[in-house]
């Protein structure tokens, strides 16, 4: 089944600093503490940090399917403003996954988004629909945004003391 993935975003009003936040989410090893698909992140090619053009490898888990890797390069490093890098796979086209960080009244707010740069092939779509078993990827995208956004939000405000309960929600 052909979808039509080009675009979203998910948004959370945090209690937390941007700079905080910033490091939560360009630290990519502790991802996997985030994202419900992510499993493993390690710094490659000499990397150490958060740089342009630093790769890391990422082990990713959805569906039913296999564990896969990917070795995605930072492409934006703005420390308190934005994070973004571009991963791409055979036949799953590239993706382009950013953060970015507005403060706002009573924290800042957190914004997961993805665009597709390449996309997928029919052959990537068979194998998605197919193996994963996964037939509205638009759909597990966003769910993993907003999961991701809510376990970022436990993480920072826990740091302040803070709970969730009474935290604002996304616009």
């Amino acid at each position: 089944m052909i979808q039509e993935l080009d675009h979203d975003e998910a948004a959370l009003v945090i209690r937390a600093d941007p700079q905080s936040l910033y490091e939560l989410i360009a630290d990519v090893t502790r991802m996997p503490e985030f994202s419900p698909y992510i499993r493993k992140v390690t710094w490659i090619r000499g990397a150490t940090g958060p740089t342009v053009g630093a790769r890391f490898k990422a082990v990713n888990a959805m569906g039913r399917g296999p564990a896969w890797f990917n070795k995605p390069v930072v492409t934006v490093v703005d420390p308190g403003r934005e994070f973004a890098f571009e991963r791409t796979e055979p036949f799953a086209g590239t993706i382009e996954w950013r953060y970015r960080f507005e403060p706002v009244n009573g924290g800042t707010r957190m914004i997961e988004s993805y665009r597709v740069v390449k996309p997928v092939s029919r052959v990537g779509w068979f194998i998605i629909g197919t193996l994963y078993g996964i037939k509205d990827d638009r759909a597990v995208l966003r769910k993993g945004m907003e999961e991701t956004l809510q376990r970022i939000q436990a993480t920072a405000e826990k740091w302040s003391g803070i709970t969730t309960a009474g935290a604002a929600g996304s616009p």
